[in-house]
């Protein structure tokens, strides 16, 4: 008989989430064998659960943002050994795209996203391909290691790559959740010029000014473009949206400067609709989509976490068993307490 584990199972034909023995599964020849330390809860996986992002597999079980100590290697797997602690990123390469049998995997066409694509980490054991590991030194905690792995990384790659932020610009981050937080430490530590969060709920404005925004606007009072024009003596270099819908979108880019950058970070099912053409046009804006983040992302936050450049001790809001996930998610998808990061250790 094999062994067996505890794992948070969602069933997408009726939502359902529930914990549940299931067999520990097996590594592939290129694959590890991770025992979960920590897993946190993202809003994306709400909107699995909730049924605003449509399944992708009728059975998987989530969780994407997890750190881990190896507890088996498989039999092609060269250059780790069982106890490294490790942090997990949250996808891999198809494997079977046409850039994919090319070699060309940071290209691939049709990347699988774990906790979505195939089994995640609310589970106590996970099994993951041996390149998108990155060791964790022990000065990490589990918690932090774990949420670096989208929390944090999601809006660095979203900063640094897509958006391109350089030293000086002014940059808006709509929505201070568990994205906007990370990405107003990261837009300071890039050396913005200016960061102005917007964000209807008090406690993540004053978070928000707390980790180092310049300014703080509630869309429900202030007339947010033109209070950005104020500030900036003109309009926003980047707009990042880390929400997900149309009107957030719509805002940040009425908020941009001529040839100003907005950044879809959020996701949803939105129609995406930014008013005349003529202005889009003739203002000369860019709207660029984003999605996750690459190895290379990963491993460049724990070097920045591990060596004291970026502080993530006020980022977990709580930490929960796994079998109060259910629970976690419920608190996450009413912003019980505007937590930043609720994080399951199975």
């Amino acid at each position: 008989m094999s062994p067996t584990m505890r794992a948070a199972r969602f069933t997408g034909s009726d939502r359902s989430l529930v914990v549940t023995d299931v067999p520990v599964p097996a590594p592939g020849p290129l694959e590890l064998l991770v025992k979960v330390d920590a897993c946190g809860i993202c809003l994306s996986d709400v909107h699995l659960i909730d049924g605003s992002i449509p399944p992708l597999i009728e059975v998987v079980t989530p969780g994407h943002e997890s750190s881990g100590t190896i507890a088996e290697l498989g039999s092609e797997v060269e250059g780790w050994k069982a106890g490294d602690r490790i942090a997990l990123a949250g996808g891999k390469p198809c494997g079977r795209c046409a850039m994919c049998v090319r070699g060309r995997i940071d290209e691939c066409q049709s990347f699988q996203l774990m906790g979505f694509h195939y089994d995640g980490a609310w589970a106590e054991y996970v099994t993951v391909p041996y390149g998108t590991v990155t060791p964790v030194p022990d000065s990490v905690a589990p918690e932090h290691a774990a949420i670096l792995a989208d929390a944090v990384a999601t809006p660095y790659a979203a900063l640094t790559d897509t958006a391109m932020l350089r030293p000086g610009e002014s940059v808006g981050l709509w929505g201070i959740g568990g994205l906007g937080t990370h990405a107003v430490q990261l837009a300071r530590l890039m050396g913005a010029g200016l960061i102005v969060a917007i964000d209807p709920l008090p406690s993540a404005r004053e978070r928000a000014l707390k980790l180092g925004a310049d300014a703080a606007l509630d869309p429900t009072e202030v007339d947010v473009p033109l209070e950005i024009s104020r500030l900036t003596g003109g309009g926003l270099d980047v707009a990042v949206d880390l929400v997900g819908a149309n009107a957030v979108l719509y805002e940040s880019v009425r908020s941009l400067r001529r040839r100003g950058r907005a950044v879809m970070v959020g996701l949803s099912m939105d129609r995406v609709e930014l008013g005349p053409g003529l202005i889009f046009g003739t203002q000369a804006h860019r709207l660029l989509g984003h999605l996750g983040y690459t190895k290379r992302h990963l491993d460049e936050l724990v070097t920045l976490l591990a060596n004291g450049r970026l502080d993530l001790s006020t980022s977990i809001s709580d930490v929960m068993s796994l079998e109060d996930v259910a629970r976690g998610v419920e608190r996450l998808a009413n912003k019980e307490g505007d937590p930043v990061r609720l994080v399951v250790t199975p």
